[in-house]
């Protein structure tokens, strides 16, 4: 069924910033986003169920709606209207926005099933693809964003967008299209020429506090212009970016829930086989980001089964925009995570105790940072006059390998995880992830 669903390209245009008056602007990248100068795109949809919607309606009143609360947003974001450019005697790219810039917007209709492509069941990874649009990118110059609208008729629509994961970080991407769903929500309610940003949803541009005495910066552009990477432009200078990094040959898609009542479950289990060893280590930092992504790494892990030997990774991204002496904006705009992690045999994950290891490994590393895993987006609250999103996927992670965790839609505390796998590893992983509730 999959295979007959269309696509309809209805319009490629380019949405600006709403005032004549945005200036040029620059800004420097610091050693944060360098260190992701070459990453395969963020990608992320957010679906909205509108059984109802024609496509009259949707082209008058939703697209329209749409495009002015964009241009409006830009203003307030102007960065993302730019590219990333590196010039002839720069030592590192810039990030430039001059006037008549814009960002990249691609409108559709599909008769896809959007119950289908909204939902938590198993599907076909490369399905999502068809709502993402793609990133502008050339040897000398990127966009930042890039965004595509897809109209299901009868059935809702979705707002892909896919962003250059230079630029900005999960908590700034988010920060912008909640600042887009505001203005296009305030849109309906009051015909303001210039609408005001709620203060949290104002971003922080300015990137004199972040201080780099390790000389990181120019460690990691050394990195990236020193190393061959398969796929990649030998110009050092390049800004072209990574292929994916997985390829897997029958790719599917889910989401799986844990319900609050399920992450007390592991953490009282947990705390009792804790109990047991010794009494003098330190409490084991037991939140809802360790429990829950411990259980998804070990079924994972346990899902491909790999030669105990083999060495795999675990990593997250921790926020530092508090850890930083002094701390930074809580809206500063760009990148401001660093990776943590550590490789381990994919024996000590598998075996019994194996989620009770990952859940004492993972604690050392959150011990003491303040937002180590990133549960707090509150993606579900982005809502641009229609209701929330029915779903909000991270489309990419089927290139990279990674797994996407976000809050639960009903707001109740739960988790849930999206992720992506051949297809034999998901009915495995599908098996031992609802036994694992059970069971630990």
């Amino acid at each position: 069924m999959e295979s007959e669903n269309q696509m309809k390209i209805m319009d490629v245009c380019q949405v600006t910033p709403a005032s004549e008056s945005a200036t040029e602007l620059s800004l420097p990248l610091t050693f944060f986003d360098i260190i992701w100068l070459k990453f395969p795109p963020v990608e992320r949809i957010f679906f909205y169920k509108l059984t109802e919607l024609s496509p009259s309606f949707f082209n008058s009143v939703i697209l329209p709606n749409l495009k002015h609360s964009l241009s409006h947003a830009l203003l307030h974001f102007l960065p993302l209207a730019g590219n990333l450019t590196w010039p002839p005697q720069a030592t590192k790219p810039i990030l430039l926005y001059t006037p008549n810039d814009g960002v990249e917007l691609t409108v559709a209709e599909s008769n896809a099933d959007f119950h289908h492509l909204s939902g938590n069941g198993v599907r076909e990874a490369l399905a999502s693809r068809l709502c993402i649009p793609e990133l502008p990118v050339t040897d000398s110059k990127a966009s930042v964003i890039a965004l595509k609208i897809t109209l299901f008729p009868k059935q809702g629509f979705c707002i892909g967008i896919s962003s250059h994961h230079a630029i900005m970080d999960g908590k700034s991407s988010t920060m912008f299209i909640k600042a887009w769903a505001h203005m296009c929500k305030l849109s309906g309610r009051e015909k303001q020429q210039h609408p005001d940003l709620l203060p949290e949803l104002t971003p922080f541009f300015d990137r004199t506090d972040i201080q780099d005495p390790e000389g990181l910066e120019m460690a990691y552009l050394n990195n990236w212009s020193e190393h061959k990477w398969p796929g990649l432009d030998p110009n050092p200078r390049s800004l072209k970016l990574l292929p994916a990094s997985v390829v897997l040959s029958s790719p599917v898609r889910a989401t799986f829930e844990l319900s609050d009542e399920d992450i007390k479950k592991l953490r009282a289990r947990v705390s009792a086989q804790l109990a047991k060893q010794d009494s003098q280590a330190k409490p084991a930092h037991l939140s809802t980001f360790v429990l829950v992504f411990a259980h998804a790494s070990v079924c994972i892990v346990r899902s491909k089964r790999l030669e105990s030997e083999r060495m795999v990774l675990l990593a997250f991204a921790a926020d530092c925009r508090t850890r930083l002496d002094p701390p930074i904006h809580e809206n500063y705009f760009g990148n401001c995570v660093t990776p943590c992690g550590w490789h381990t045999e994919a024996g000590s994950l598998s075996e019994e105790n194996g989620y009770l290891r990952a859940v004492e490994r993972l604690s050392e590393f959150i011990r003491g940072l303040e937002n180590g895993g990133q549960l707090d987006f509150q993606v579900y609250g982005t809502d641009f006059g229609w209701g929330k999103p029915e779903k909000v996927e991270t489309t990419s992670i089927d290139r990279t390998g990674a797994i996407s965790m976000a809050e639960s839609k009903d707001g109740k505390g739960g988790v849930e995880i999206g992720l992506v796998l051949e297809k034999n590893e998901m009915e495995k992983f599908t098996s031992l992830f609802v036994d694992g509730l059970k069971n630990h």
